[in-house]
C-alpha cells in the first residue's frame, strides 16, 4: 500500500524542463484569446443584457475639461473649489469568486499546455463572461496557503488588474509546493459575506488517497454551502496520462511535482492497481459532490472551453 500510495502522487517524467517563454508571451493577450473563446457563445443570451441595471457611486476623478457636466459633483465643488465626477458602477446580478490552485502539480505535463495554462485560459474565458454580463468577479490564487485574493467588481480596470495578476503568477510557476483545499475554502467562507458563485480549478490530488483529508475538505465545501454560495469544481487533469496512464511501454522514473519524491516502476505492472485507486478516489469524490449539490466537472486540458462555459451559465440561470 505504501507504493500505492507514492506512486498516486502527482507526477512527471524526469526531464529537462522546457523554455516556457513563448507560452507566457501569449499569456500578454490574455483579454484576446479570452474574447475569442467567448465570441458567439452567449449571441442571444440576452437580448437587452443593460435593462433593467442600476447603478451605484464608485468614486470621484477630477473633471477634464470639454466633457459632459451632468456627474459633476457640485456640493464637491463647493467644499473644495475644484471639478471632480463622480463615477458611477452598474450593480450586478452575481457575484463569483474563482479559485485557482497553484501547487506545483498543476505544471503537469511540462510538453504543450499545462494544466496550469489550461486553467489561466479558462478562467480568462470566464472573467470575459462574466464582465459582458455585469456580473462582479474576483480571484483567489492558492497553493498550501491563498497567495491573493481580489474583491468582486465588474469593472474594465478590474478586469485587467486580474489579467495580469494570471500573468504574473504564470510567469513563476511554484516549485515543490503542495495544495491545501480544505484550508483556503474554510477562509474564503469566512471572507465572502453575500451569496456568491464560487468556481475552483484544481487536479484534486491532495486529498487522493487519505479518507480523512477527503472528509476535511467536504466539510470545507460544506462551510461554503452553509453560507448559501453554489459551488463549482472544476478537476482539471490531463486525461491520457493521468487517468489513462497510458504511458510507453518501457521503464519509467516518476516524479512527484509537489514533494520531490521519486519511483522507477515500469507502467504495464501498476497501470491496473493505478486505474482502479483512482477510480475509487473519483467516485468517492463524485458521491460527495452529489450529496452536497456541488456540481463537479472532469476537464481534460486537451478538450475544449466550452462545456466550462456551459456549465457555468447553467449555475448561473439558476441562482439568478
Amino acid at each position: 500500500m505504501q507504493f500505492c500510495n507514492a506512486f498516486f502522487m502527482p507526477y512527471i517524467s524526469l526531464m529537462p524542463k522546457l523554455n516556457d517563454d513563448q507560452q507566457v508571451r501569449q499569456l500578454a493577450n490574455l483579454e484576446l484569446l479570452a474574447r475569442q473563446v467567448v465570441e458567439g457563445f452567449i449571441t442571444g443570451l440576452h437580448q437587452s443584457p443593460f435593462h433593467g441595471f442600476s447603478v451605484e457611486f464608485a468614486e470621484h476623478r477630477l473633471y477634464n475639461n470639454g466633457e459632459s457636466v451632468k456627474n459633476i459633483d457640485w456640493k464637491l465643488l463647493a467644499r473644495t473649489d475644484k471639478l471632480f465626477v463622480k463615477q458611477f458602477e452598474e450593480e450586478t446580478n452575481l457575484r463569483c469568486y474563482l479559485l485557482l490552485d497553484t501547487s506545483s502539480s498543476m505544471n503537469f505535463p511540462e510538453k504543450g499546455m499545462s494544466k496550469l495554462q489550461f486553467s489561466v485560459y479558462a478562467i480568462a474565458s470566464l472573467m470575459h463572461l462574466f464582465k459582458k454580463q455585469r456580473d462582479a468577479f474576483g480571484l483567489c490564487l492558492f497553493s498550501d496557503k491563498i497567495d491573493w485574493l481580489s474583491p468582486a467588481k465588474s469593472t474594465t480596470t478590474h478586469l485587467f488588474h486580474l489579467y495580469a495578476e494570471l500573468e504574473k503568477m504564470y510567469a513563476q510557476p511554484k516549485v515543490n509546493t503542495v495544495t491545501n483545499i480544505t484550508q483556503v475554502l474554510h477562509h474564503i467562507a469566512q471572507e465572502i459575506h453575500q451569496r456568491s458563485m464560487v468556481i475552483i480549478f484544481s487536479d484534486m490530488l491532495e486529498n487522493s488517497l487519505n479518507p480523512e483529508k477527503l472528509q476535511a475538505l467536504f466539510a470545507a465545501v460544506q462551510h461554503l454551502k452553509f453560507s448559501k454560495h453554489e459551488v463549482i469544481i472544476f478537476n482539471v487533469s490531463d486525461k491520457q496520462k493521468e487517468i489513462d496512464f497510458n504511458f510507453d511501454n518501457r521503464p519509467h522514473h516518476f516524479v512527484d511535482m509537489e514533494s520531490g519524491a521519486e519511483i522507477k516502476v515500469h507502467p504495464g505492472k501498476v497501470r491496473d492497481t493505478y486505474r482502479r485507486l483512482l477510480t475509487a478516489y473519483r467516485h468517492e469524490l463524485e458521491l460527495k459532490c452529489a450529496q452536497y449539490h456541488i456540481d463537479l466537472v472532469d476537464v481534460d486540458i486537451n478538450g475544449g472551453y466550452h462545456e466550462m462555459l456551459k456549465t457555468y451559465l447553467v449555475k448561473r440561470n439558476k441562482m439568478i
